[in-house]
């Protein structure tokens, strides 16, 4: 079949990966707000709650360095596509569970079958994305992820009040089947096998220059900062094009162990703010799904604005975003010991949350695209994935334990302190510069 003459169909790929992080998302997040509700059936404790949002991450995170070793292997397609159907499959089986034990079966499974997503997402855009669009494809995708607990409490307030909690699962198990189904119909691994693509769309994508904007300089080169540069330790780094370099790399470790804290902000507050909401606010069903659902609204906006500012005017570079998020997200935590009574007040304070928290938040796995080869990007992005999804299950379980122990304001404090735990290790870090000749991702 002949290419078409003119095509975008990159961001066709993008607006599929963005739905179906979308619907991985809600799959995970709305045992959030279900949770209230299914406590008195299973007769769950605070740490029983915690141990169930963990396992998911479990699960999540022994999956992804060898996805991202299949990947890099034999390509992402039709493994992708599995992953989506399993997806569905242990979403419906958790609908169907009659205790705490298939509960927490069935949440290990959903990791397990959702943890290749995210590896072979992070793939796709960086083989479809030239690298003046990784950091802005990037948010885009990510805040998918964000848009999901934004949309899931008030979807899920309507189903349980009409239905019940187990309909939750029914209904959310079906757009992963569809979804499989279409990218495996429209998405080649790489642009060049994809019929859709035009010859100068290919090009475009295969590019080696980063596009002119205000953070590089018209030939294509990174524009110099000197003082930002310094701050962030910006140099010149020959790309890791080993497997032995990309495991060795303290950058990649760093990366990964700052991606640990924040993910596990983020899910801490996923998993916990709906039960903070009923529990301690004492808000009614449709109240709490509302202001659940706007630290994540404030997160679409984060990951968006977070990854074209680092495209567009830091000029590719991601620490100062990671530290600004970092940063930001100590202060917001404190922030949320005083937090207000009022639900539209605490609606605007989790929003402002949730932008802070998110501007940074996907800079972390763009990171990894600047330091690696092509070749390696799968590899080095399933270590910083698994290091986000041990933090997705390391901090909504001690979250557990200390409301079993103490009371929200420790949970608060504790969540601050990863983030300053976050800001010490990312400024261990080099920000990498490519070469004047080399301003792209070595194929």
């Amino acid at each position: 079949m002949p290419r078409p003459a003119r095509s975008g169909f990159r961001w066709v790929v993008l607006t599929l990966c963005f739905l179906i992080y979308l619907v991985a998302g809600a799959d995970r997040a709305n045992i959030g707000v279900v949770i209230p509700y299914m406590k008195k059936d299973f007769e769950l404790s605070n740490t029983d709650i915690g141990a169930i949002a963990s396992l998911f991450f479990f699960g999540y995170a022994i999956i992804q360095v060898p996805f991202g070793l299949l990947y890099q292997r034999y390509g992402v397609r039709w493994m992708f596509s599995l992953s989506l159907l399993a997806t569905s499959v242990a979403t419906l089986f958790i609908g169907y569970t009659g205790s705490a034990f298939q509960l927490k079966v069935g949440r290990t499974a959903l990791g397990f079958a959702e943890g290749p997503i995210n590896i072979g997402i992070l793939t796709v855009i960086n083989r479809w994305f030239p690298p003046q669009e990784k950091g802005t494809a990037t948010g885009v995708f990510m805040a998918s992820i964000k848009a999901a607990p934004a949309l899931v409490p008030p979807i899920c307030a309507l189903i349980i009040y009409y239905f019940g909690w187990r309909e939750v699962f029914y209904i959310f198990a079906a757009p992963g089947v569809l979804l499989a189904v279409a990218w495996l119909v429209l998405v080649n691994d790489t642009p060049r096998a994809s019929r859709f693509c035009s010859d100068a769309e290919i090009d475009h994508i295969e590019s080696k220059q980063l596009a002119s904007s205000v953070g590089t300089s018209a030939s294509g080169r990174t524009k110099p900062m000197p003082r930002l540069d310094r701050l962030i330790r910006a140099r010149v780094c020959e790309p890791l094009s080993t497997t032995r370099d990309v495991l060795t790399s303290w950058d990649i470790w760093a990366c990964a162990v700052g991606y640990f804290f924040m993910v596990g902000i983020a899910y801490a507050i996923m998993t916990w703010v709906p039960t903070y909401l009923v529990n301690v606010k004492k808000y009614p069903l449709f109240a709490m799904g509302f202001v659940a659902s706007t630290p994540w609204i404030g997160a679409v906006l984060g990951n968006v604005i977070g990854g074209v500012i680092s495209d567009r005017l830091l000029g590719g570079r991601r620490k100062p975003m990671m530290l600004l998020t970092a940063a930001s997200t100590i202060v917001t935590m404190y922030g949320l010991i005083y937090s207000p009574a009022d639900p539209w007040l605490l609606a605007l304070l989790f929003t402002a949350t949730g932008i802070l928290l998110n501007l940074g938040y996907s800079t972390f796995l763009v990171y990894p695209m600047g330091l690696t080869t092509q070749e390696k990007t799968p590899l080095a992005a399933a270590i910083v994935n698994t290091g986000g999804s041990l933090g997705g299950a390391f901090a909504p379980f001690v979250v557990g334990v200390v409301l079993d122990w103490a009371s929200w304001d420790a949970v608060f404090r504790f969540l601050a302190s990863t983030s300053l735990l976050t800001f010490i290790v990312v400024l261990t870090m080099r920000e990498p510069l490519a070469a004047p000749s080399e301003q792209a991702i070595k194929a």
